[in-house]
């Protein structure tokens, strides 16, 4: 039988095969091949009881998140704030360039516009929409919105992701009635939110499809990606990669460079070119430190 891993909770998997749900362990052949199944894995599982089985095989991840572990992910929903806390547009950049390495589709929601100017909200849906990315804005608190969030979420597997504090869970209560998922608090000295969120777990909605409430993120490090890939994940910058003078531009101090020329005629936000140098200049000090720590250890 072949099924979705919705939840692990100390070794026992509960997996949902046509709509029913199968309590599983995992065959010691993964553990000797060092292989962990996560939530969203489809298995093929032997059934050896009443609503128990065993997992005999674990199907390739067409994707695959490591903090928090999750797999097959159809979309993901970067969840900021407009407020309280103050949207971060470097870590929604962070976000959007890691879900682009995964190829992903990515939506990005904004909340709490219930205290927003109308300028603010313009200002990000400018910004965005920009750079190719839809853009939905909601209230939580008064179901602003809501409605065209769930026509994005309608039967595809979804990951909400974003800093603590942003009303992840409070949308998705708004969402669905009866999910009952805590929500956080904002700390008074910090203005971060209260992590709230304690095991991962795919929540089947009524609309069709899941939702995986992940662990709320305060920071964000590309461990794996280098500064000069950078500029492949950035939908607005990939689009004139071959354009410029010089094959191997990054787009910075380079002469004859059309990403430039399109900042100057407006179509690549200042924001977000701001943003793919200071993420650049961070990549690449940490690729500078990697070598220095190279060389040191070649010396040795």
């Amino acid at each position: 039988m072949r099924g979705q891993i919705i939840r692990g909770i100390a070794g026992s998997y509960m997996i949902m095969v046509d709509k029913k749900v199968y309590e599983c362990k995992a065959r010691g052949k993964f553990r000797n091949q060092n292989i962990t199944p996560i939530v969203g894995d489809i298995v093929n599982i032997e059934v050896e009881g009443d609503n128990v089985g065993v997992i005999k095989e674990i199907e390739d991840r067409r994707n695959f998140f490591a903090r928090p572990a999750v797999s097959n992910i159809d979309q993901v929903i970067l969840t900021f704030s407009i407020n309280s806390p103050d949207i971060n547009y470097s870590i929604l950049d962070k976000f959007l360039v890691m879900v682009e390495k995964k190829d992903i589709e990515v939506c990005i929601c904004i909340n709490k516009i219930d205290t927003a100017k109308e300028e603010e909200i313009e200002k990000i849906k400018d910004i965005y929409t920009l750079a190719g990315y839809g853009v939905v804005f909601v209230s939580a608190k008064e179901g602003t919105g809501i409605e065209q969030l769930k026509a994005i979420m309608k039967d595809k597997i979804n990951v909400f992701a974003g800093p603590s504090g942003v009303g992840k869970s409070s949308i998705l209560n708004t969402i669905q009635a009866g999910l009952k998922l805590q929500t956080g608090e904002i700390s008074e000295k910090t203005m971060r939110g209260k992590h709230t969120t304690r095991s991962v777990e795919l929540i089947e909605l009524e609309i069709g499809g899941f939702v995986l409430d992940t662990p709320g993120f305060t920071s964000l490090e590309l461990e794996d990606t280098k500064a000069e890939e950078l500029r492949y994940y950035y939908k607005e910058i990939s689009e004139y990669e071959g354009k410029c003078k010089y094959r191997t531009c990054v787009h910075i101090s380079e002469p004859n460079c059309e990403v430039k020329n399109a900042l100057l005629e407006g179509k690549i936000s200042k924001e977000r070119y701001g943003g793919y140098l200071n993420i650049y200049s961070e990549l690449k000090e940490k690729d500078i430190k990697v070598e220095e720590s190279r060389y040191k250890s070649n010396r040795k």
